[in-house]
This record gives structure tokens, C-alpha cells and sequence, in this order.
């Protein structure tokens, strides 16, 4: 803790200069991390280069699979340690934080088996014309991976990226959230310890204008996997377009839930509330626009309302605590803004409203519902990231998905409907990369994860992250005897 790991060594950077790792639920500093830069990104880079130029790249999925699993045994034995450093780091419940843990060990184990999937599947035989060629496509590592992750959710969005470029038999350097470094540290730790060669996987802390615009910079990274805002990954891919790295990016969201008149109140409800504020809505899926249809809206808003007073706020190593601080200062000052400003635009607090009671330190913000919202409001077009929920009103089914469709995002939707027609069409019409029927905000490890429009490009999770990393290689071998007298077949014409 507290030092950069590069090719397998703990290291200060060069500049001397720290970063404070603060305490949400306290706002006391009570560790530091490095601030590096490019001299260290440097150093990463270099690492990892020389990684995948020796025995790394040409190492088997089996031997690859041995690897993953013992990491994943590494992170359920330092398990509480982990989910403890995440909740004071992040300042997210505990019980969420062991949920993230034992997510992550499951998906280093998922992609273990991908890995050996890998290997089994060989090399993939094309139908082509004529006898005079044989030709296959091999799957090969892209190289070296720059990896930036957000500080909402450090150890699962550390683990959706480097999980299956390990797999693949990349390698990769990780610039973490400064904000919330320390849980990508304690990783990196358990995978050295589980044999990961040296400079395979490297971790550089430091703010996104050093050591991230270095890293996206860096000629010697071949592809950059980003998760974060979308001002930030639209700024990331025009500076990686300019030496055509290949780019993944997991951007932001204003995700909405639509519940139609049919719904059971008390678990719609439920789902609703969820959705909304689950790790104090700081989600990039988070459901934050509410469509609520007018026959039931009075009474589900009312219960909601009730629902959502009762949320338990404290510190996240509270017993009992459903919803923690934000994370930083900077982070409550724009959810604080976005609050004020939903009230200078018209829109009626039903509950919440400002800073939660009890708190006069740490950045807790009361779970909020604004109702009396219109579509030109800045709570109903822009992504807020905190515990903020904007409400409207719909007619019907067509509305209710115009107004669904009606933002630039295209992450996550969810619809809840006793109707399961229903619920599939106004799913299969909703314009977005994930949605759920009759849940919310649920992972599933194995599905594809990730949006359309300024959503982002490309998918986590699943097959199709590890699919991200390989780059499909044909190779075409002429046959003995080959012909080409197929080839040279005139072209035949209607007289």
C-alpha cells in the first residue's frame, strides 16, 4: 500500500510528490499514495513491453487459467481486508464492498476457464471456394493494454479489465482513481504473490493529467480500456486516435426505469429505490429518471417517498448503513450543485433535498426525489452520479419510450411491467446496451456490459471482454496442386 508497482517492485515517485487518500465518512487523510507521471508511466510501459516480448505471450490459456485461479484464492483469503479497504476508501456500505469482492474472484476464475476455452478452441477453420487454400484465423494478445479506472466501483472495474487481458496474454498498465487507489494496489499485491511474471501487470497512481494523459499518450500502449465520464473519453479517444490505438470505452449514462400501472407497488418500488441509489447512485448505470405511469403515480410516489426516508445513512462500517458518502468533496459540491439547481428550475422536492441530517462531517447527501420535472431540466438530462432521482409522468407505452429514448446516453434501461409482452417490446425498443424486465441494476458476469450513442464503444464482461483483448489473425496457406482456375472463371452474362 502506498507504492507504485512496477515489474513486480514497490516503488515512491521519482517527483516525491503524494496524493491524500481522504476518508468520505470522516474527511480525514489517513494514507498516501504516489502521484506519478510520465517518467513512471514510462517505466510501466517498458515493463510491460518487455513482458510481452518474452515467454508471457507465448505462454498456453492453461498456463494462463493456473495463474487467474490462484489470484482469485489470493482475494478470497485477504477477503475482509479488501472489502474493509474499499468501504474507507470509497466510503461504500461494507456489505456492498464483500459483495464486489467475491464478485471478483468469481470473474477471475470465469475468465481462468476462458483461457483454457482458449486453447481448445484452436485455430478456427473458413469455408472458402475452390481446393487451392486453407485458411484459418488465430486469435493473438492485442500487447500492451493502458487501463484507466474510476473510483465508483475500484475493485470490480480493476478486475473487468485486467481479469481477461491476462487471460488473452496481454499485458497491462493501470492507472487508478486517484481518489480511490488503494483497494488496485492491494490486488496488484495478491496477483504478484499468486507467480503473474514480472511486468505483466503494473500499477501507476497519479491524477488523470499526468500519469492518465501519459499512459493514453504512450506509444508503447497498444490499446486503451477506459471507464469514466463521457466529456473524459471523447478528450481520450481523439488523443488516442492521433497514433490509432485501438480504444474501449465505458462512459456515462442517464439511465431511465419505466413503471407501467400493472406493477406490484411494493416490489416496484423496492427496484425503483435500488436502482436509484444503491452506492449512493454513484453508478454509471444507476437509474436516476423515473417514468412513472399517471394511473398508479400518486400512490407509487408516495410509497416511494416513505421507502426512501427510511434509508440508513451513515459510515460505511456502520452496522445497518444502506448508503454511505460520496466520495470526495469534489464529488458532493456537484451533486450539492445539480440539487440547488433542480430547485432554481422549477422541480419540487418530494424528499431529500440537500445535505443528510446528522452529518455536520463527511460528504452525505440525503437520497433525493424531484418530482414536477421537465425535460429541459438539468437533473433530467445530466448525468448527476449521486443519489439523485428525477420523476415524470407518461399517457401511454409510446410516450413512456419517447421520453425513455430521448438523451444522448444509450447505457441501461429498465422497464417494470406485469406484462411480459410488454415488458420485452418496450425493452427490445429502449435504446441502450443493457436492460432489465422486472429488475434492476443486476450484473451478470457472463453477458455483455456496456452502451450505445455517447454511452461508449465496445463490451466488458463475459466473452465479450476477453474478445477485446485478442486480435483475430487470418493465415492462409496455398495447397499442393492448388488451381486457380476457379478464380478465372469468366463472369457469365444475361445474353
Amino acid at each position: 500500500m502506498g507504492k507504485i508497482y512496477i515489474g513486480n517492485e514497490w516503488l515512491s515517485a521519482k517527483s516525491g510528490k503524494e496524493i491524500d487518500c481522504i476518508d468520505p465518512a470522516s474527511e480525514e487523510v489517513f494514507a498516501r499514495i504516489p502521484a506519478g507521471s510520465a517518467e513512471e508511466i514510462d517505466q510501466a510501459v517498458a515493463a510491460a513491453r518487455a513482458a510481452f516480448s518474452g515467454p508471457w505471450r507465448e505462454t498456453t490459456g492453461r498456463e494462463r487459467a493456473v495463474i487467474l485461479r490462484a489470484i482469485a484464492e489470493g482475494i478470497r483469503q485477504n477477503r475482509e481486508a479488501l472489502a474493509a479497504l474499499e468501504t474507507r476508501d470509497n466510503g461504500k456500505p461494507l456489505p456492498e464492498s464483500f459483495i464486489d469482492v467475491d464478485t471478483i474472484a468469481q470473474i477471475f476464475d470465469m475468465y481462468a476457464g476462458m483461457a483454457e476455452e482458449l486453447d481448445a478452441r484452436g485455430e478456427e477453420v473458413l469455408e472458402v471456394p475452390g481446393d487451392a487454400m486453407r485458411t484459418t484465423v488465430a486469435y493473438r494478445p492485442i500487447g500492451v493494454i493502458g487501463m484507466i479506472t474510476p473510483w465508483n466501483f475500484p475493485l470490480e472495474q480493476f478486475t473487468w479489465k485486467v481479469a481477461p487481458a491476462l487471460a488473452a496474454g496481454c499485458c497491462a498498465v493501470v492507472k487508478p482513481s486517484e481518489f480511490t487507489s488503494l483497494s488496485s494496489l492491494e490486488i496488484a499485491r495478491i496477483i504478484g504473490a499468486a507467480g503473474l511474471p514480472a511486468g505483466v501487470l503494473n500499477v501507476v497512481t497519479g491524477t488523470g493529467a499526468e500519469a492518465g494523459e501519459a499512459l493514453v499518450r504512450h506509444p508503447g500502449v497498444d490499446k486503451i480500456s477506459f471507464t469514466g465520464s463521457t466529456i473524459t473519453g471523447r478528450h481520450i479517444m481523439k488523443t488516442a486516435a492521433e497514433d490509432l490505438k485501438r480504444v474501449s470505452l465505458e462512459l456515462g449514462g442517464k439511465n431511465p426505469v419505466i413503471v407501467f400501472d400493472d406493477v406490484d407497488i411494493e416490489p416496484a418500488v423496492e427496484w425503483v429505490a435500488f436502482g436509484a441509489f444503491v452506492n449512493q447512485g454513484q453508478v454509471c448505470t444507476a437509474t436516476s429518471r423515473l417514468l412513472i405511469h399517471e394511473p398508479i403515480a400518486g400512490r407509487f410516489l408516495a410509497r416511494l417517498a416513505e421507502v426512501v426516508k427510511a434509508i440508513r445513512i451513515g459510515p460505511g462500517d456502520a452496522e445497518g448503513v444502506k448508503m454511505g458518502p460520496l466520495v470526495s468533496k469534489a464529488q458532493y459540491d456537484k451533486v450539492m450543485g445539480y440539487i440547488e439547481a433542480g430547485k432554481a428550475e422549477g422541480a419540487s422536492v418530494l424528499c431529500g433535498g440537500g445535505r443528510a441530517e446528522g452529518f455536520d462531517v463527511g460528504y452525505f447527501v440525503a437520497p433525493t426525489i424531484f418530482v414536477d420535472v421537465t425535460p429541459d431540466m438539468s437533473i433530467w438530462t445530466d448525468e448527476i452520479f449521486g443519489p439523485v432521482l428525477s420523476v415524470m409522468r407518461f399517457e401511454d407505452e409510446a410516450e413512456a419510450v419517447r421520453l425513455a429514448n430521448d438523451t444522448p446516453y444509450g447505457l441501461a434501461a429498465t422497464v417494470l411491467s406485469a406484462d411480459r409482452d410488454r415488458a420485452e417490446r418496450v425493452a427490445d425498443a429502449l435504446e441502450a446496451g443493457i436492460t432489465w424486465q422486472n429488475c434492476n441494476n443486476m450484473v451478470v458476469i457472463q453477458a455483455p456490459w456496456g452502451g450505445v450513442k455517447k454511452s461508449g464503444m465496445g463490451r466488458e464482461l463475459g466473452r465479450w471482454g476477453l474478445e477485446s483483448f485478442l486480435e483475430p489473425k487470418q493465415k492462409t496457406r496455398w495447397l499442393p496442386g492448388g488451381s486457380l482456375d476457379w478464380y478465372q472463371t469468366p463472369v457469365q452474362t444475361a445474353e
